[in-house]
């Protein structure tokens, strides 16, 4: 065992004033957890198990990391085992130098305190930029951490404006906690400014300010699927729209997989499309894409591109412009030669009217639910057909997924596996087993006559909207979040039809009252989470009736992820 901290610790001890001052900190920091753990009532019964779990972990270790190693290598992680710190660093090492990096940015990591990683590096030619505010401090003044969880807590605020000033050209004096954090803030800001490329999160907006001073320079910056995209010679079939995007994709991945295609699933679902490329070999990638994506998008092209609709969403990113949103959407045909395919709904007032605009050079194919002028694709006389490129039918009643937005799913999966050259035979199959997409129309459970059904995944209004219309039954609905400029109007009179009840859950429901108050439906208003949204809901339904979580909104802020709603809505029913 290293002696290097009790060492340290024991020179740190020598002045006897930072020993009381360090003392006097650590007991602060040991007086708010005391407080807050006043405010858990099942905080010892939560640290006892905490701390089992951490003996059995300490006893178990060895079938647990070989455990874990099983089931990360399955879900496309690479494992490396290190038996000591100098193999730990070479591996780093190597992983940096395949990749010719030479500016490292990494955050904390205490084993890489411990193993000296950074010296290491160093040594070698890779600049290392600590991004925790703690090891920052530390980094800069070349001392170690002195705490697992607080390594800069032996340093006084005084210490780190001096600092700051020597290494940033703060303020002479200003020690403020608030003005030197942002003044590190701005100094790492100035290290990712300096980056020859950036590939953003499809999460960043585009106006953040970050990313409007690298475009402003002249940095490109990209998203992971356009990175992706300059690796591989797969072909990409990629999936867009306001509804039906992830059905339509799961449905594409399913029919493809059955029929023995050696084929990856990427972008909103699936595993990153970059690790795909970098460790596997596909013949072919089905691609969900959201506009925030395409927005990064310039050179990738979509072999097959599937645009399902173009309603109101996300306007909040857009300046609330729609136009903005549909550019965007429409970025997913850039590129496209004769050779490639473009899948898109015939009936959508908004493509066919901006179909002209983008001057499309891929071969159309659109689809509709009823044989028209113009569709390749639809039903008649309660058969599905196809005519390009190849003649395929089936039976409708045959089809996996119910409901009509469901069918416009399936005909376009249908489309871009019959382009693909997969047999009838194998689309038939796969279009009348699917089993569905979880946190859409996700049946959950019946409680004493009552239905409860998890739509998680309706961020939007027009996903509400398709969901209330296959409602055969009184439906109590649960919707709110965060609103993305929505237009609640596209619901009114299924609402009126289809509701008894109405749940807004959120932190700002002034907007679904100011809406919906007027129609005369009982009414709850929720802001405290799931639980009481569900017990609201349990309460206003009667038996027969059905429980629709439907929210039209972004789950972001009572929740991580529409996963999450919908993963607690599931829980909160099954616990009635």
């Amino acid at each position: 065992m290293s002696t290097k901290h009790s060492k340290a610790a024991e020179k740190f001890l020598q002045d006897s004033k930072m020993a009381a001052w360090h003392n006097e900190t650590l007991w602060m920091v040991r007086a708010k957890r005391d407080k807050m753990s006043k405010e858990v009532p099942e905080w010892e019964e939560l640290r006892n198990k905490a701390c089992e779990l951490k003996l059995y972990s300490n006893s178990h270790l060895e079938e647990l990391l070989l455990e874990f190693e099983k089931n990360a290598t399955a879900n496309g992680a690479i494992v490396h085992w290190a038996k000591d710190a100098d193999e730990y660093c070479a591996i780093v090492y190597e992983i940096l130098n395949e990749h010719n990096v030479h500016h490292f940015i990494k955050s904390k990591s205490m084993l890489a305190e411990e193993c000296g990683l950074n010296p290491f590096l160093m040594e070698r030619g890779i600049d290392v930029v600590e991004s925790d505010l703690g090891e920052r401090i530390l980094q800069l003044m070349h001392l170690e951490p002195s705490h697992i969880v607080l390594p800069a807590i032996h340093i006084k605020r005084e210490q780190v404006g001096e600092l700051f000033e020597k290494e940033m050209g703060t303020e002479k004096g200003n020690f403020d906690p608030t003005y030197l954090t942002h003044a590190a803030r701005k100094n790492l800001r100035h290290l990712f400014l300096n980056a020859d490329e950036v590939i953003k999160s499809p999460g960043i907006p585009n106006d953040a300010p970050l990313i409007l001073k690298l475009k402003a320079q002249g940095t490109p910056v990209i998203s992971e699927i356009e990175f992706a995209g300059r690796y591989t010679n797969a072909k990409m079939i990629c999936i867009t729209g306001s509804n039906g995007k992830t059905t339509t994709t799961s449905l594409i991945y399913h029919i493809f997989k059955s029929a023995g295609m050696n084929v990856g699933l990427a972008g909103n679902i699936g595993k990153s499309l970059a690790l795909q490329v970098a460790e596997d070999h596909h013949d072919y990638y089905i691609i969900e894409l959201s506009s925030f994506q395409l927005d990064n998008m310039y050179n990738f092209r979509a072999n097959i591109a599937v645009l399902m609709n173009i309603t109101p969403d996300h306007l909040d990113r857009y300046d609330h412009c729609m136009q903005n949103y549909i550019d965007a959407k429409f970025r997913i045909t850039q590129n496209q030669t004769p050779d490639d395919a473009f899948i898109f709904w015939n009936d959508d007032p908004i493509i066919k009217r901006e179909l002209a605009k983008h001057g499309l050079k891929a071969h159309l194919y659109p689809f509709a639910a009823v044989k028209e002028d113009g569709a390749i694709a639809y039903v008649e006389d309660h058969e599905v057909k196809i005519n390009e490129p190849i003649a395929f039918n089936m039976e409708q009643e045959e089809l996996a997924l119910t409901g009509q937005h469901n069918l416009y799913n399936s005909l376009a999966a249908g489309i871009s596996a019959n382009l693909a050259g997969i047999t009838k035979e194998n689309i038939r199959k796969a279009l009348s087993d699917f089993k569905g997409v979880e946190h859409r129309l996700e049946k959950v459970a019946r409680v004493r006559g009552i239905d409860f059904i998890n739509d998680s995944k309706a961020t939007n209004v027009n996903s509400c909207w398709y969901a209330l219309q296959s409602m055969t039954t009184k439906t109590v609905l649960i919707l709110g979040g965060k609103d993305k400029g929505n237009d609640y109007t596209e619901i009114e009179d299924l609402v009126r039809e289809k509701c008894s009840a109405l749940v807004y859950m959120g932190l700002h429901n002034e907007k679904l009252h100011d809406f919906f108050d007027r129609f005369g439906l009982p009414v709850a208003d929720v802001q405290t989470g799931m639980k009481d949204a569900v017990e609201a809901a349990y309460k206003l339904a009667k038996k027969g009736e059905t429980v629709l979580l439907s929210p039209c909104c972004a789950s972001f802020d009572l929740f991580k992820s529409y996963e999450d709603r919908g993963e607690q809505f599931k829980e909160c029913v099954r616990a009635l």
